[in-house]
């Protein structure tokens, strides 16, 4: 693995796409619906309101934007639309968020 000194500077083009990622993540309700959606299951909308705790409604427009920006997958099972999160890069971002939150909330130190 290269040392941090060896990586290349990252282009424009992913500087952009990364600070849109984390606009996209930066609302609570999206980030929990991604976690919700992180062990690679794939749930509908009444079960990903349920487990966030929203309307469905509300639960739908968030999974839209979600699903515009490319961060979740939708397939359709005759009438039902199941959701699945995209991709493992995105999964550990979410997981690396909320691990680090939760050093800062618990006071832990962080890892080297």
């Amino acid at each position: 693995m290269k040392s941090d000194e060896e990586l290349a500077a990252p282009s424009d083009d992913q500087v952009t796409v990364a600070v849109e990622t984390f606009r996209l993540l930066a609302d609570g309700t999206r980030l929990r619906l991604l976690w919700a959606l992180a062990d690679g299951a794939e749930m509908d909308v009444s079960t990903l309101a349920e487990r966030v705790g929203m309307a469905q409604p509300a639960t739908s427009q968030h999974l839209a934007r979600l699903r515009l920006s490319g961060a979740v997958e939708v397939r359709r099972d005759g009438r039902r639309s199941l959701y699945s999160i995209r991709g493992v890069h995105l999964r550990r971002v979410i997981a690396e968020a909320l691990f680090h939150a939760d050093h800062t909330v618990t006071g832990e130190p962080p890892h080297n």
